[in-house]
């Protein structure tokens, strides 16, 4: 079961992501994703350059997803899942959702050759094969998956022709389609579970002990075969009626409709093979009996209404023709009736039934000679590109296994220079770069302080002096930033390098010390691909953020924000307002780093158990002014968290002033309480970050839109402001909890 499960798997997934860049790519050139909105942009998407590329993405995934040839060979191995799954599998849910995504697109790309020509000829030929290698089959699951691939293939062809008439021939087939086969699926699980088996060389004589399982399994076979008075008869016939009146080349309908002749009568022939194989003949097991009607009733169900329907199709054409218009919204929908009188359609109909009828009177030749032929297979070849797959990621991945950081860098780093200079090359050097002369002495000045603190850290030789250096590198750049007018960004910086000092702290005092070594070749090279690096990065920054005019969406935020979230704060109106969904998305990754913190260092002792961190840095001054200056931190956080929707703050750097004080807490010393623990601040902080948006969409607004109370006094988004705090604050702990020693009665 699990090659047909990855097989299964990996197919469907590659057409969900041809998909997912088809929607992309719809969305650049019709602007939307709805699909109503990209048929009423017809004209801009077929004249779009685009327009090959996603009628392509689109083709690809309909054929992953419908089993269509070549990437037919994960249905039939998703025969093994038990037998409601396979109903579903086979009738409705996954294989027609391809059949959906071209009949749904035909209104767009219906009259174009390519898109025809390649559903025709694919569809056309999938039929025929899968017909083939249902007549080989001695297992009705396999049989059954076969006549899917085969019966989709009807589908995708008749889709190809694009004609209204096409189209409604495959929609009604469609549903003509589910009925019989999901009836099939469910009795032959039925015969499996009774008899034990399906191979059909080890049944016989089955009408006699089970005649209700016997008479629907014939209902759905002749629905199946396209025989009278079932509906699949008229479904069948409409798709000749549409594949002889293609018009995609001279000839092209009689070589489509002779192409699906022959997979008809193929059809007709391993219908009968189904019934004949396990219910005609001498009966084999005496000791059987009829199973309960619940197994019975769903399939009954759908083998009398594929027997209803077919006198009684004119009943479906309000509902035919509702979704024709949504397949073909310029065509007239044709009516379906029972009888249409002697017809082109009918002769072929007859024709089908007499080549059905001699092929099964001559089955032993038949099935003979198609065991000579190789299997219709594609399984093999894809598995051999699976495990080749696998060997260069093996082969790709095989540096990152030392334990060593430097390969881990040197790649990405030399990987974002190339990538710059391609990008330099082709597109050339930005317009609009300009310096401001004031800004002159103001660079200078940093550069002076900050050059000798780099090439301090580059020649330091313990980690300890580099987090130092590092540090103080940081805090440089953060006072640049005040000096240059972004405060909000500097007081980020400012905790950030103050936390990132105290957790190094936390790990280097769980490390054996050692001091740096390299030879020089190695140096040399470091210093190659850092120069390279920061040349990159350097021009990056300035042909990104170099221009002196905002950009149109920079001024919306400046002029709109005020007026429509009542903060003047820009930036922190940008983070809980504007961009809530992606400061969601960043705080679910605190989440997952939380997360893997907690199990990377569960039942890994803390600094306090290893050796006493606090007791090395714990002072009778240190100690007392920790809990002197907690009650300030704390009252700065909350006031910083208040002030942000007008002021510098918010509940990011809020909660990094508040976790300051959580990490200062075990080189004090300091217990923790027991409430500052990282899984209850955590989820807190989810539901919180979570509230404002279920609340908007529940009102019927989009999801995270602010919302306010009367008067304008307060708003949802400084709910949301606060689940970040809280996130925030639960990294923190944990962090501290894991690395600083267990100084509560919690780990995380």
């Amino acid at each position: 079961p699990a090659l047909p499960a990855r097989q299964a798997l990996l197919v469907t997934a590659l057409g969900g992501l041809a998909l997912l860049v088809a929607v992309v790519l719809l969305a650049v050139t019709a602007g939307t994703t709805d699909i109503g909105g990209v048929i009423a942009a017809r004209d801009e998407v077929l004249d779009s350059p685009l327009a090959p590329s996603v009628a392509g993405l689109l083709i690809l995934a309909a054929f992953t997803k419908s089993a269509q040839f070549p990437f037919h060979f994960w249905l039939p191995g998703a025969m093994v899942a038990v037998t409601p799954v396979s109903a579903y599998l086979h009738a409705a849910t996954m294989v027609k959702a391809g059949i959906y995504l071209l009949l749904r697109f035909s209104a767009v790309y219906a009259e174009q050759p390519g898109w025809s020509l390649t559903l025709t000829v694919v569809g056309l030929v999938t039929a025929v094969l899968g017909a083939l290698q249902a007549l080989r089959e001695h297992d009705l699951k396999a049989l059954l998956a076969y006549s899917t691939m085969s019966q989709l293939g009807l589908l995708v062809g008749a889709i190809g022709i694009g004609t209204t008439v096409a189209l409604a021939a495959a929609i009604l087939h469609t549903l003509a389609h589910a009925l019989f086969k999901a009836t099939l699926f469910m009795l032959v699980g039925v015969i499996d579970r009774e008899a034990g088996s399906r191979d059909i060389r080890e049944l016989g004589g089955l009408r006699r002990v089970m005649p209700v399982t016997a008479t629907l399994t014939g209902l759905a076979g002749l629905s199946m075969a396209g025989v009278l008075p079932m509906v699949g008869f008229v479904s069948k016939e409409s798709l000749f009626q549409g594949f002889y009146g293609a018009d995609l080349f001279p000839g092209s309908g009689v070589l489509a409709a002779t192409l699906a002749v022959t997979a008809s009568a193929l059809t007709f022939a391993y219908s009968i093979r189904i019934f004949y194989g396990a219910f005609a003949g001498p009966t084999t097991q005496e000791q059987l009996y009829e199973p309960a009607w619940p197994f019975l009733a769903p399939a009954a169900v759908a083998a009398v209404l594929g027997l209803v329907l077919g006198p009684a199709v004119a009943v479906l054409n309000p509902l035919m023709r509702r979704a024709v218009l949504d397949a073909e919204p310029w065509g007239e929908p044709p009516y379906f009736s029972f009888w249409h009188g002697l017809s082109p359609e009918l002769a072929l109909s007859a024709l089908t039934v007499s080549l059905g009828l001699i092929l099964f009177a001559y089955r032993a030749g038949v099935e003979a000679l198609l065991q000579r032929l190789p299997p219709l297979g594609g399984a093999v070849l894809f598995e051999r590109a699976y495990q080749a797959l696998l060997r260069f990621g093996e082969l790709v991945g095989r540096p990152d296994l030392r334990t060593a950081p430097a390969p881990f860098l040197a790649r990405p780093v030399l990987a974002l220079v190339a990538l710059g200079a391609v990008g330099a090359v082709l597109l050339g050097p930005p317009d609009g770069i300009s310096l401001r002369p004031e800004d002159g002495p103001l660079v200078w000045a940093t550069l002076l302080v900050l050059v000798p603190v780099v090439l301090a850290l580059v020649v330091a030789r313990t980690s300890v002096a580099a987090v130092v250096l590092l540090g103080t590198a940081g805090l440089v750049v953060a006072v640049w930033f005040v000096l240059a007018g972004a405060p909000d960004v500097a007081l980020t910086l400012l905790l950030v390098e103050v936390l990132t000092a105290v957790v190094a702290a936390f790990v280097l005092h769980g490390l054996v010390p050692y001091a740096r070594r390299s030879g020089r070749g190695r140096n040399v090279l470091a210093a190659a691909a850092a120069v390279l690096a920061g040349c990159a990065a350097a021009g990056a920054t300035l042909a990104l953020t170099g221009r002196r005019a905002p950009s149109p969406a920079g001024e919306h935020y400046l002029h709109n924000a005020e007026s429509e979230t009542k903060g003047t704060n820009v930036v922190n109106t940008i983070l809980v307002d504007y961009r809530g969904l992606d400061t969601l998305g960043e705080s679910v990754v605190l989440v997952a780093v939380a997360l893997g913190v907690a199990l990377l260092m569960s039942g890994t002792p803390g600094p306090t158990a290893r050796g006493g961190l606090a007791a090395a840095a714990y002072t009778e001054v240190l100690g007392p002014a920790y809990r002197l200056l907690t009650p300030a931190v704390a009252a700065l956080s909350g006031y910083l968290f208040l002030r942000g929707h007008d002021e510098p703050g918010g509940g990011f750097i809020a909660a990094l002033t508040a976790g300051t004080a959580v990490a200062l807490a075990p080189l004090a010393g300091a217990p923790l309480p027991r409430w500052l623990s990282g899984g209850p601040l955590l989820a807190c902080g989810l539901v919180l970050a979570l509230a404002p948006g279920l609340l908007a969409t529940a009102t019927g607004r989009p999801f995270l839109t602010p919302m306010f109370t009367p008067g304008g006094g307060f708003s949802t988004a400084l709910l949301f402001d606060a689940g970040v705090f809280a996130l925030v604050l639960g990294l923190m702990a944990t962090v501290v909890r894991r690395l600083g020693g267990d100084t509560g009665s919690r780990t995380w």
